[in-house]
């Protein structure tokens, strides 16, 4: 028995090393995330420069590289914390193993002082010879016995807490070992932060002498994104409303009455479980792209260059290398296919009542009435000539209100 459990600390120990919470496989993995985003940032950012791409596009793209920055300090700080509570929980059962250690020990010392008094072969005699009768010597066998293995036990139990000790101080130093190198890490990322964000104020700085024209060029785009938002509820509008009388023919007079509404996804009951399906999977669904950042966060903003003017968003922009295509984020029918200008295409994929978004593709591989799988290529990300920049606009609504994709893709 004692052999087995020697063994299984003895595993443990070497394992213990690379042990790890869920909880920091997660910001491991999150922040390896960060890191790949930031590293598609830098590479683009390198690219655009090169090419003397829109100053104002550099400057947002570093914006967004700062953000990236600053959530991945952020992980690492979360990460300290939470090996400082593993040191904290380790070195109280340190402490609590060294006391129990200590009380055996003291025992066990007690007891061999005692069984060398009483070690000769007479004594042991003598002291069965005088018992008053045969069940009081009986007795006294068996009380030599189990003290024998109650000194046999403590022994063991002695080698058994010794090896938990030993495994739990390997454990105290590989932790604290950990921690160092987070903390190491942390205050290069800090450093590296600050000269983004002098090189942020620079180039702020840089354009300064054509601030009026910028303000006007950044107005410009912004009513331009209005007037896309209104094309994009209107046709969300239409498209439920058409949804809604192809449902009401289906199933008959028992929706005719709110066949045409304009805001409100009619669900069958097939409908009802992709609704559901799509609601259980928040926070889980995987990204329009296979790499990029968000360059571009839902709602109201400060804009990175002029913040007195505030932007606003009812998606997400997410900025990927040139060529790369979006990807349907769950199963789903296409909807509709909209041309908002000669340039930029968006497919609208349903899920019961939940509508996602993909605006900004040069082409589109998919057709209206197409039922589409996870991960589903939709179409070719268009590439901006006069910036350089290739991003996709993501959007989620339910029936016509928008919902922030954030809250929906998984570790944005």
């Amino acid at each position: 028995m004692i052999k087995s459990v020697l063994t299984f600390l003895l595993i443990l120990s070497s394992s213990i090393l690379f042990a790890q919470t869920d909880a920091q496989k997660k910001l491991e993995k999150r922040k390896e995330q960060l890191l790949e985003e930031i590293r598609l940032n830098e590479r683009i950012l390198q690219e655009n420069k090169k090419k003397e791409k829109s100053v104002v596009n550099v400057i947002q793209q570093q914006k967004a590289k700062i953000d990236l920055r600053e959530k991945l300090i952020q992980t690492n700080e979360k990460q300290a914390k939470l090996l400082t509570d593993d040191i904290y929980t380790n070195q109280i059962k340190i402490n609590k193993l060294n006391k129990e250690l200590e009380a055996l020990k003291e025992d066990y010392a007690n007891m061999i002082v005692k069984s060398y008094k009483s070690r000769s072969e007479r004594s042991r005699a003598m002291f069965l010879l005088s018992s008053k009768d045969f069940t009081q010597a009986y007795k006294r066998v068996q009380y030599m016995k189990q003290y024998a293995g109650y000194r046999k036990s403590q022994g063991d139990e002695i080698k058994v807490k010794t090896t938990e000790l030993e495994v739990y101080n390997v454990k105290l130093a590989a932790l604290k070992s950990e921690k160092e190198k987070i903390i190491q890490e942390q205050e290069k990322e800090k450093l590296v932060l600050v000269k983004e964000k002098q090189e942020q104020e620079k180039l702020v700085k840089s354009i300064k002498k054509d601030q009026k024209k910028i303000v006007a060029d950044i107005k410009k785009k912004q009513q331009e994104a209005k007037d896309i938002d209104k094309k994009i509820q209107k046709a969300i509008r239409d498209a439920i409303a058409a949804e809604n009388k192809k449902t009401a023919k289906k199933e008959g007079t028992k929706t005719k009455s709110t066949g045409s509404s304009p805001t409100k996804i009619v669900l069958t009951a097939e409908g009802k479980i992709e609704s559901d399906n799509f609601k259980a999977n928040k926070g889980k669904l995987p990204w329009p792209v296979e790499k990029g950042f968000v360059s571009l966060k839902f709602g109201n903003q400060p804009h990175p260059v002029q913040p007195s003017l505030t932007i606003h968003s009812n998606g997400v922009e997410i900025t990927t290398e040139s060529g790369s295509s979006a990807r349907a984020v769950f199963a789903g029918e296409v909807m509709l296919i909209q041309v908002l200008s000669p340039i930029n295409k968006a497919v609208y994929i349903k899920h019961g009542d939940f509508i996602t978004v993909y605006q900004n593709l040069s082409t589109v591989s998919v057709n209206k009435g197409d039922k589409v799988g996870l991960k589903q290529t939709i179409g070719r990300i268009r590439t901006n000539e006069s910036t350089g920049k290739t991003a996709i606009k993501f959007s989620v609504l339910q029936n016509d209100s928008f919902l922030n994709p954030q809250s929906w893709l998984y570790n944005m």
